[in-house]
């Protein structure tokens, strides 16, 4: 068996490379590194885990904090053509919270059963950092190098700020990250299952910014019994009802009219986003259950999160906060700032709480072609396809420094294991085999980019 992944992936990976892309998950989702926001999280432990991985193959990491216990790990491999742009491969280490009595096992005990690994971060993200892990640490063993550097980060805070984490990093240690043109990271190249029996492997090459908002509206603080017009939590509660109920108009970016032509196309359908009275909306009504994969991403979105008012209930308090989270186009920020002020009204103020750069990543580059060799050759029966994620990644912070950033965490899922809805959801879990193909597909990709 062995020798058989060796021919496939063609680099030397061994028997080892697939046990430990298991072990290392399930060791990180062991370590609860919980991100509930407000600096609330400790990821040392599994940076320490990740460097020592690492060190133990001869890798040299480097560990580094803003704050106490937010630890980041990043390491460089040098490649056989030291004059080629760099790769950055990247991937976070926080998990968002998970309530045990809600799963069906704990989430942070890292179960394997009937070839499944269970746990908060099997699929966002430490299976993908215990891939990576798996692929340097067998290219360790048996002497393969990369075509050009690559340089890992295992970062901190990704779920809440990346404050700790991928901005800490892109901000005050730059040179870490010199000659990278292009980066990996997570949420895309997972299978999706379409109508029939179509199997998608959506890259991402794209993200819409993040608009995290506050809003604070003011009024007249009075006695609960009393009239009052200038009501703080009515006029909160209003605007944010005009919020929520908002249709924003359509706006297509590159990778989205892309992303349509090439789902549409697999379906029979001829679609061309640029032709006058094109009708998105009616489009997305013929691709079945693909839809999901744009419809997110072709207009500004605005949802209500959060609400603060008050103290106690016959007491009108004078000011009333709620938080919006908000997604911007590419090229959709003066839009979406205007109809801000127009939905807040003239009584509630609102501000950003973090804002992130709408991004987006070339496609007709060979890095994407060798992105679809890759997925395909490990799947023939797969079809990648370019798509827009619906929200933001680490891509944002490193996109700073001049990196293209793609969404590239490889895993062939069964069909019944639904990859979106485990994201943030109930049951996470992630199949072995699932693990085995994403090592052969980034051990392959990494190996052949040129």
């Amino acid at each position: 068996m062995a020798e058989i992944m060796t021919e496939e992936a063609g680099t030397g990976l061994d028997e080892r490379a697939f046990d430990e892309a298991v072990r290392f998950t399930s060791d990180l989702i062991r370590l609860d590194t919980t991100n509930r926001g407000g600096g609330d999280c400790r990821e040392r432990p599994a940076a320490e885990y990740v460097a020592e991985a690492l060190s133990d193959a001869g890798i040299e990491p480097v560990v580094l904090e803003k704050e106490r216990g937010r630890a980041n790990v990043v390491a460089r491999l040098p490649g056989t053509d030291p004059g080629a742009p760099a790769l950055l491969v990247h991937g976070h280490l926080d998990v968002v919270p998970a309530d045990p009595a809600e799963w069906s096992v704990h989430p942070f005990s890292g179960e394997v059963r009937d070839g499944v690994v269970w746990g908060r971060g099997a699929v966002d993200m430490k299976n993908t950092d215990a891939m990576v892990l798996s692929v340097v640490r067998a290219w360790a063993r048996t002497g393969a190098r990369p075509p050009r550097d690559v340089v890992l980060a295992f970062t901190a805070d990704e779920e809440d700020r990346a404050w700790t984490g991928a901005a800490f990093l892109a901000e005050e240690h730059a040179e870490l990250f010199e000659g990278c043109r292009y980066a990996i990271g997570e949420s895309g190249a997972y299978s999706f299952h379409a109508d029939g029996g179509l199997r998608l492997y959506p890259v991402a090459a794209g993200e819409r910014g993040t608009a995290w908002l506050r809003l604070t509206a003011r009024g007249r603080a009075g006695h609960g019994s009393k009239p009052n017009q200038a009501n703080a939590v009515t006029r909160l509660a209003e605007a944010l009802a005009r919020i929520g109920r908002h249709r924003w108009p359509v706006r297509m970016s590159p990778t989205v009219r892309a992303a349509l032509v090439e789902i549409a196309a697999l379906y029979g359908i001829e679609a061309d986003p640029g032709a006058p009275g094109f009708d998105v909306d009616a489009l997305l009504a013929e691709l079945g259950p693909a839809a999901r994969l744009v419809a997110p991403t072709v207009r500004n979105s605005s949802n209500p999160t959060m609400l603060d008012a008050g103290y106690k209930v016959n007491v009108i308090p004078g000011t009333a906060v709620g938080h919006v989270d908000g997604r911007i186009v590419p090229g959709g920020e003066e839009e979406f700032r205007t109809t801000m002020d127009e939905l807040t009204g003239p009584h509630v103020d609102w501000e950003y709480y973090q804002k992130g750069r709408a991004l987006q990543a070339p496609l007709g580059t060979e890095l994407f072609a060798r992105m679809r060799e890759a997925v395909e050759r490990f799947d023939p029966e797969g079809h990648v396809v370019p798509f827009c994620m619906s929200g933001g990644t680490d891509a944002n912070q490193f996109s700073r420094l001049g990196i293209d950033c793609y969404g590239f965490a490889p895993l062939k899922l069964p069909e019944d294991i639904d990859y979106q809805a485990l994201f943030h959801g109930v049951d996470e879990r992630v199949p072995v085999e699932a693990l085995h193909f994403g090592v052969r597909v980034l051990d392959h990709f990494l190996m052949s980019t040129a």
